[in-house]
């Protein structure tokens, strides 16, 4: 059973924009926040952004604060990451994670315990 399905990646010029999204099975009483992540290759695991499922305070990244909003549907289940503004450093495969911890800091992903298989996104400049 896969709990998380990232979609929404492929490949955009510089100064475009993606929604990727992350539709989950678990029930969301289990879950706190959901986050999404990023990787490159040879790279350690950025956090982009997350969103608390009880009261909605988003935690941010170290970049990208103004191009990247995070958003949640409860009705589907869904957390979106929209993307603006995109640029070549932006390419990476993008992964959305939970987790049912409380932390007061949420960019540690040894916090989450389930992670999707991650989306593609490709900037081209």
């Amino acid at each position: 059973q896969v709990d998380l399905v990232e979609s929404g990646g492929g490949l955009v010029q510089a100064g475009g924009s993606l929604r990727l999204s992350c539709a989950t099975s678990i029930p969301t009483i289990n879950i706190r926040v959901t986050g999404w992540f990023r990787q490159v290759p040879g790279k350690e695991r950025e956090f982009v952004r997350g969103i608390n499922w009880i009261d909605d305070t988003v935690y941010d990244g170290e970049f990208g604060k103004d191009r990247f909003i995070i958003s949640r549907d409860n009705a589907k289940k869904m957390v979106y990451l929209d993307m603006n503004n995109l640029r070549a450093d932006d390419t990476a495969a993008y992964y959305c994670a939970t987790t049912t911890a409380w932390a007061k800091d949420y960019s540690y992903d040894g916090l989450y315990d389930h992670w999707g298989q991650g989306t593609q996104v490709t900037v081209s400049s």
